[in-house]
């Protein structure tokens, strides 16, 4: 499979460097790095998500997408918190794989200017201009699809977003009905932003229809009802506050 993968994308156009095992995999992008990398996570000798790792490690901002075997959730959010960028299961299309390394390519040649480059809600802080997330003052870690896809919750705070919607600002028009693959990165981002994240104050599903930003600490707390004294009148007076 690994030489069909070559082929394929040597007929598109991409120039690719080949490896057999983790260890050539690490050594080949050290000496020629490279701006897109696909892993195998079961690649022989050190795995694809060690690989990963030691990559990211050398602050390597390389595109990377791991192909994953498992058809489990926690498979992926394995591969992402290693510091891959995207998945991809096994077996796939050569059309898949083609259409998620392009949108890849074009996310991390994609500058923009965004007008205030600092959105806050709660207790985080996103620097879309340093690409940096802060949660009571402490960096946390995110992959570009992260950063990307809670940039645009919070840049459209209190609005229910189709996950069609979503999917497509985030991974681009290729993208549309994979509502998996968004719950998988909605979930890795709970895990790194709320309290609680079976009970988020952040992202809030939307029943059969997509998720919604919100602030927390813009909810206006309810006051208590105002009571009004009772006067006894030589009967009990039972009743419920108003």
């Amino acid at each position: 499979m690994r030489r069909g993968i070559v082929v394929c994308l040597t007929a598109k156009g991409y120039t690719v460097e080949e490896a057999r095992s983790g260890e050539e995999a690490l050594g080949s992008f050290h000496d020629r790095p490279s701006d897109l990398v696909l892993l195998d996570i079961n690649m022989s000798g050190i795995n694809g998500i060690e690989v990963c790792r030691k990559i990211r490690s050398s602050d390597s901002k390389a595109g990377i997408v791991m192909v994953t075997v498992k058809d489990t959730e926690e498979d992926a959010i394995q591969a992402l918190e290693a510091g891959a960028d995207d998945y991809i299961r096994k077996p796939f299309r050569v059309g898949e794989m083609l259409a998620r390394l392009g949108a890849l390519s074009r996310r991390s040649h994609k500058h923009d200017g965004p007008e205030t480059p600092i959105i806050r809600a709660g207790n985080l802080e996103l620097d879309r201009k340093h690409q940096i997330l802060r949660k009571e003052g402490v960096e946390i870690h995110l992959s570009p699809i992260e950063f990307n896809l809670l940039q645009y919750l919070m840049e459209n705070p209190n609005v229910p977003i189709h996950h069609t919607k979503l999917l497509r600002a985030v991974w681009g028009l290729e993208y549309g009905q994979e509502l998996e693959y968004l719950r998988t990165y909605i979930r890795l981002i709970r895990r790194k932003i709320e309290k609680d994240p079976s009970h988020p104050e952040y992202i809030i599903t939307e029943p059969w229809l997509g998720y919604r930003f919100r602030d927390p600490s813009a909810i206006q707390p309810i006051p208590p009802a105002a009571t009004k004294p009772a006067m006894a009148s030589g009967r009990q007076l039972v009743g419920d506050a108003v």
